[in-house]
């Protein structure tokens, strides 16, 4: 069996997710994350894109999966889960009413059963039909927080698993760095960073990168096309590792060819910025003082206009089409606590319009007891590659 991690591990997260539901006075949750059922039970797949959801009670009964015939292997062989329901397709299936006898079996009639609404594993039409099932039959209600609590807070394990991530992603932004230059194809440049973490054991993380030069390093989402860089010209390189679907990454913006004072003046803020948001990661401190941090340097320097308005998030194993393991957001305001053993992607993002002039950093970092540590290997540094 493929667990990445111990059966106690397991036992122990579900037996929280067990008590945080008598605590909401929930009976029972549906599962629709994919991220939660990783999380709880080890199961690893992509057939959260069609119907698929657990059952778990806040009594000792074993968790049930409802899932489609090409997951049950699946299931057997990475999760910890033993009773494994089929739906199978055809003109009219109806999973939610097979949900639904599942219920029945658990004697969950009339009790309060939460949902996991705030997912991608949930689609609007996928809500509706299970809506309409439970109508009058249990009360349902949001619940799509109630393991995303608890997984905010890293385990040593998982947290080793973070810092292997981190370290394939160094290795990937060595490989980049040492194949970019005047010319290069861009698409050549990004397969040696994705070979490096394949071949260092990591998997593509699930979902950017982003990636682009010229006026496209400005861009802070993935965009289609590649390009050759120009004789002189900029890269932006905004890339996540995986490892055991635990996430690290990373964010650069280097010159090619040659420097542009403008631009250089724009990495040291920049820096600066990336450095009082690190040290804002405070463990009893609130996260929003993160983005004051990052607020605070580029507003002083006059470059507040072409900031973003949050800085950064949470990581964890997540499952596309996002790397992004939110909430929490990094944004001024937020009161969710710093906790040792939080993971963090903190970015610091500069886009000047005006002189089509990016300047991006970012890295991940673990909240720790005395304060916080930076998973990367590499200091940033205004790198021209020629």
């Amino acid at each position: 069996m493929a667990l990445h991690f111990t059966r106690d591990e397991f036992n122990g997260r579900v037996a929280a997710a067990r008590h945080a539901l008598a605590e909401a006075g929930l009976d029972a949750i549906l599962l629709f994350s994919q991220e939660s059922l990783y999380y709880l039970t080890g199961f690893d797949s992509s057939g959260y894109v069609f119907f698929q959801c657990a059952v778990l009670t806040a009594d000792e009964r074993p968790i049930v999966l409802l899932t489609r015939r090409p997951d049950l292997e699946q299931a057997k062989r990475t999760s910890i889960i033993e009773d494994i329901r089929l739906w199978y397709d055809a003109e009219g299936a109806d999973p939610a009413a097979d949900l639904k006898g599942i219920l029945a079996e658990l004697g969950l009639a009339g009790r309060r059963v939460g949902v996991e609404l705030a997912t991608y594993g949930l689609t609007p039409a996928n809500w509706e039909r299970v809506r309409a099932a439970l109508d009058g039959y249990c009360a349902l209600s949001d619940a799509s927080l109630l393991i995303r609590a608890l997984r905010v807070v890293k385990s040593p394990a998982e947290i080793a698993y973070a810092r292997r991530a981190a370290g394939l992603a160094d290795d990937s932004l060595e490989a980049m760095i040492d194949r970019a230059g005047p010319g290069v194809f861009e698409g050549a440049i990004n397969a040696v960073g994705v070979a490096a973490i394949l071949a260092g054991g990591g998997e593509l993380a699930a979902s950017g990168p982003v990636f682009g030069s010229g006026e496209r390093a400005l861009l802070v989402r993935a965009s289609a096309g590649t390009t050759s860089l120009g004789e002189r010209d900029q890269l932006t390189m905004e890339f996540g590792a995986a490892y055991r679907r635990y996430h690290a990454c990373l964010m650069r913006t280097v010159a090619i060819g040659a420097g542009d004072p403008r631009q250089e003046r724009m990495f040291e803020v920049t820096r600066d910025a990336l450095s009082a948001m690190t040290e804002a990661a405070t463990p009893g401190r609130p996260l929003g003082e993160i983005d004051d941090a990052h607020r605070r340097v580029f507003d002083a320097a006059g470059l507040g206009a072409a900031r973003m308005a949050a800085c950064g998030y949470s990581l964890g194993a997540t499952f596309r089409p996002t790397w992004m393991d939110v909430p929490p957001m990094l944004y001024s305001g937020n009161p969710m606590i710093a906790r040792p053993g939080m993971v963090l992607f903190l970015h610091a993002i500069l886009a000047d319009a005006e002189h089509t002039l990016a300047m991006s950093l970012g890295h991940t970092i673990v909240v720790t007891e005395s304060g916080r540590e930076a998973l990367t290997r590499h200091a940033p540094a205004y790198t021209i590659c020629r």
